[in-house]
């Protein structure tokens, strides 16, 4: 059986993931058989680029996406464009839909998250030093 899940790539910290249709029993990092696309979760919103015909031909051929897989096709709109393919749809209309709508979507790779707040101040200097800061 195919499944279309994430693989990681990247280092610690850095993660981003590429989307795979692979054999269900390969390791999540291991042997699949085509990549279908790329997600970063570290930009702001997250970037998914897909290679939306492989990705329909795939789901026509009896692939089942993965929980987290899944989420990412029904963001990017892709599961309700295979419906519609499914009801008769032509492939190429879907595809080029597809593109404008990716297009149309703006994310710069090189955005990043708000930083969080930090925690609690761990040691006694830093302590007194965040005490005077609020003083002042």
């Amino acid at each position: 059986m195919v499944r279309i899940r994430l693989r990681m790539v990247g280092s610690k910290h850095q993660v981003s993931f590429r989307l795979v249709a692979t054999d269900l029993e390969s390791p999540r990092d291991g042997r699949f058989l085509e990549l279908l696309g790329q997600y970063n979760p570290r930009t702001e919103p997250g970037t998914i680029v897909l290679e939306e015909a492989r990705v329909l031909y795939w789901l026509g051929q009896g692939a089942q996406p993965s929980d987290s897989a899944s989420q990412l096709l029904r963001q990017s709109g892709t599961l309700d464009r295979f419906a519609r393919l499914r009801q008769g749809e032509s492939l190429d209309a879907l595809v080029a839909e597809a593109k404008a709508a990716q297009g149309a979507r703006v994310v710069s790779p090189k955005t990043r998250r708000v930083a969080k707040p930090k925690g609690q101040a761990k040691s006694k200097k830093s302590k007194k030093a965040v005490a005077a800061a609020e003083v002042a």
